[in-house]
């Protein structure tokens, strides 16, 4: 955790608390449901590992379960929090709801076909992961151009997260293959406005 004295912005990324989807192996996309008793216990451990942590404000998601998991999360803190509808997981559209295990079985070509197609993977009525991508660089451009060095925690989603971690990685290790983004981990990133650095991807781990 940079002190107060680090210079620069510092964004803290995250994944919200567990849902009743989560658990069900259902794809949520932009459909909410609600945090899941282990998702309440997830932040209540998390409340103490963020405990004595510098920050200034916290961002989330405008779905309901990155609001929540980001409200409980600064009880502790008492910070500005503001949404953010660009940081929202990627839209899904007709495979919302489906559970992904059995979408590979009961859809197996359309579903190899997308995933082979990277950074143009489109949902059937979704958008895009590079659509994810450029949403997301966009509204944390925006966030550090208006809180030029603070210290900042963004709850966000697994989708958001992946496109993030993967495209800075691989912009800035001259193409070598990332490390992937773990469950339940803060990823920080520095920068300003014009450039965004992955400073270290699975840098806390707030399970352990």
């Amino acid at each position: 955790m940079p002190s107060a004295a680090d210079h620069g912005t510092h964004i803290f990324l995250m994944r919200h608390a567990l849902t009743v989807w989560n658990l069900a192996g259902r794809i949520q996309g932009h459909h909410d449901t609600p945090l899941a008793p282990d998702g309440e216990r997830q932040i209540a451990a998390w409340r103490k590992a963020l405990k004595g942590w510098i920050l200034d404000r916290f961002y989330c998601s405008d779905l309901g379960r990155a609001r929540t998991t980001a409200d409980w999360l600064n009880q502790s803190h008492r910070l500005p929090l503001s949404e953010e509808p660009r940081l929202r997981e990627q839209d899904w559209g007709e495979w919302t709801g489906r559970i992904q295990r059995r979408l590979k079985q009961e859809a197996p070509e359309a579903y190899t076909r997308q995933t082979r197609r990277g950074w143009q993977f489109r949902p059937p009525g979704g958008e895009s992961q590079l659509e994810v991508l450029e949403r997301a660089l966009a509204a944390l451009r925006d966030i550090i151009a208006r809180h030029p060095g603070e210290r900042i925690l963004v709850v966000t989603h697994e989708g958001v997260l992946k496109c993030l971690v993967y495209h800075l990685a691989i912009r800035d290790g001259c193409g070598q293959k990332p490390v992937a983004p773990a469950p339940y981990h803060l990823h920080h990133l520095t920068g300003s406005a014009e450039q965004l650095i992955l400073k270290r991807a699975n840098a806390v781990n707030l399970d352990a």
